[in-house]
């Protein structure tokens, strides 16, 4: 059984890593949308699928595991929040994040860069403005805890 330190160890630094991550995303994205060409938003969204999802679900799963675990031994305002939180986020990454994601590379690949492309692009930078909002109170309020 693994300590209940090294379990908040592992948790800080896959929480780091997850909203490294989607910040990476996040700004990438805006960047290369405002100043690169098609064949490099095609790139960028390849690489967000592979490698950047497989870095990023793994580090969310742990997050949330970890998480969990690590609030049985606590009570409170703080910590109800963070899963309130967590719940949000996991939601979006699964629901929009990681779809829009898969879809986004497809047909960014495809060349297929219309309206239904930046219809999805937005609704995804939205949702990871709004999960990077939410992680960062979470770090706040774990850094508080």
């Amino acid at each position: 059984m693994i300590s209940y330190q090294a379990e908040r160890k592992i948790h800080v630094v896959v929480s780091m890593v997850a909203t490294l991550c989607i910040a990476l995303f996040f700004t990438s994205s805006i960047i290369v949308e405002l100043f690169g060409t098609h064949e490099q938003i095609a790139q960028l969204k390849s690489l967000i699928v592979i490698p950047g999802l497989f870095v990023l679900v793994p580090a969310m799963a742990t997050t949330g595991g970890t998480g969990f675990a690590l609030s049985k031994h606590r009570t409170g305002k703080r910590v109800e929040k963070k899963k309130r939180r967590m719940k949000v986020i996991a939601m979006n990454g699964l629901l929009i994040l990681v779809p829009a994601a898969i879809f986004l590379d497809q047909w960014a690949s495809a060349g297929l860069f219309n309206a239904k492309f930046y219809i999805v692009q937005g609704c995804e930078l939205l949702a990871g403005a709004i999960n990077l909002t939410l992680m960062g109170m979470n770090i706040r309020d774990g850094r508080k805890l």
